[in-house]
């Protein structure tokens, strides 16, 4: 290994994801103000795919201003229903409010991961997914973010597909890892590329 890899992230599913693939990496949680970025994007009517390419990207400039030498992955992943940018939920209330407008509609998850190396971009990827979701009953619904809210509040559109999130789909068209929000097979072809990992 020649370059020293660093996680601009504290999400556990991507160090995860990470360490799976025998990925030797460090973790640094970026400083960022994420809804003031995505604010302004938004107010000047972005593409979805530029926000979350924006957001990956101000991740790892800010943490490869202070690791010189050391490349650094941003990831961040943004939810598009019908061209709306959705976020986190803030209550289970919002939670059920967006499950239940996307119920039975299709929506995309773009995945963006920005590499830096001393304060300068060397590759950027967003990968692109559709999920389509079944026509559950309210009854299930509720009873879902009941069981799931902890979990849940931390992800875009309100479910983890690693998780009982998988029960809500009735069709999922792209990349498993980009559904978890880091494109790994591009990721992985990059670094190997670089001769940052063996192949």
């Amino acid at each position: 290994m020649t370059d020293q890899i660093i996680l601009a992230s504290g999400s556990e599913i991507r160090q995860t994801l990470l360490r799976n693939a025998n990925i030797p990496f460090e973790s640094v949680l970026p400083r960022v103000d994420e809804e003031m970025i995505k604010m302004s994007l938004q107010a000047e009517e972005a593409h979805p795919r530029d926000i979350a390419d924006a957001l990956a990207e101000a991740k790892a400039r800010k943490v490869s201003q202070k690791n010189s030498g050391k490349l650094v992955i941003g990831c961040d992943q943004v939810l598009d229903f019908d061209g709306q940018v959705l976020s986190k939920p803030e209550s289970p209330e919002e939670a059920r409010a967006q499950l239940k407008a996307m119920r039975g509609k299709t929506h995309r998850l773009l995945s963006a991961a920005v590499i830096y190396k001393d304060a300068e971009p060397l590759w950027r990827h967003v990968g692109v997914v559709r999920m389509t979701m079944r026509d559950f009953s309210d009854a299930y619904l509720d009873d879902y973010v009941n069981r799931n809210w902890d979990s849940i509040r931390w992800t875009v559109g309100a479910y983890k597909i690693e998780e009982e999130g998988i029960r809500l789909m009735a069709r999922t068209e792209g990349d498993y890892f980009t559904i978890l929000g880091l494109p790994m097979v591009e990721l992985v072809n990059y670094l190997i590329v670089r001769g940052v990992l063996d192949a």
